[in-house]
């Protein structure tokens, strides 16, 4: 029974995984042809993918090596690009209540722009727990991992800048916000977002105008919630029952 279960983990997790995985297929590549023009072997492309598993602050990192930036400017300001992994996490913590610190380490670990998408949405689904998010977590960690270290080796064939490739965690970026819009209070944050990002990368040097735009945008995005009714957030008009109930003229839909 309990060997069937994990079965059905695993199952659950890798189909949720594999549309992460096609996306990183090449863009693990790409980061592996861009690190490889930077100077670094496979085997330090494939120890940065183990050990950072952070795409863009990877990108970042192999930018800024190539620029031969100091180790300190790399860190600080990788880690500034990943505050926002504070966020996400707060936002799964919600549906991990009762997971033990031991999987929560392994799963914070684990967590990327894309597995936190693909996560909120099972989640939210109901009938998922930190065993299937585990699954997806680290199946898109082995497929990254494995990504970067092939276009490092592949990279010394590839001319720099060819096929877009510099352009890659930018379209996927892209998509994943594409499927998170599912109201007009999604569209409006992610309008603000872009803004205040733009507004704000014009006015302050380095990254930190990522991690400020994410923060002013989710805080827009909380006060417009307020006072919505779950019709009105969906767009959908309140049914007849529905507005009956509101009227006193009805029950209350269960």
């Amino acid at each position: 029974m309990i060997q069937t279960t994990k079965k059905r983990w695993w199952r659950q997790g890798i189909v949720a995984a594999w549309p992460i995985c096609l996306g990183y297929i090449p863009i693990g590549m790409a980061f592996g042809v861009l690190a490889q023009k930077a100077g670094l072997s496979a085997v330090e492309i494939g120890m940065m993918s183990l050990l950072v598993f952070a795409g863009s602050s990877q990108f970042i990192a192999v930018s800024m090596i190539a620029l031969q930036a100091s180790a300190v400017s790399i860190i600080a300001t990788t880690f500034m690009v990943n505050l926002r992994h504070l966020l996400m996490s707060s936002a799964l913590s919600l549906f991990l209540k009762d997971a033990r610190r031991r999987k929560l380490s392994v799963f914070a670990y684990g967590v990327t722009d894309e597995s936190f998408a693909v996560n909120m949405i099972k989640f939210r689904g109901g009938d998922w727990g930190v065993n299937q998010a585990l699954t997806v977590n680290h199946t898109a960690n082995i497929v990254w991992i494995l990504s970067s270290v092939v276009g490092g080796i592949g990279g010394q064939f590839i001319p720099a800048g060819a096929f877009g490739i510099d352009y890659t965690l930018i379209a996927m970026f892209i998509c994943l916000l594409v499927f998170q819009l599912q109201g007009l209070r999604y569209v409006l944050t992610a309008i603000i977002a872009g803004a205040v990002s733009v507004g704000l990368a014009l006015l302050i040097p380095g990254n930190s105008y990522i991690v400020l735009g994410s923060i002013i945008a989710a805080s827009a995005g909380v006060f417009m919630k307020r006072g919505r009714s779950p019709a009105q957030e969906s767009g959908r008009a309140p049914s007849a029952e529905t507005a009956d109930a509101v009227r006193g003229k009805g029950k209350a839909p269960r």
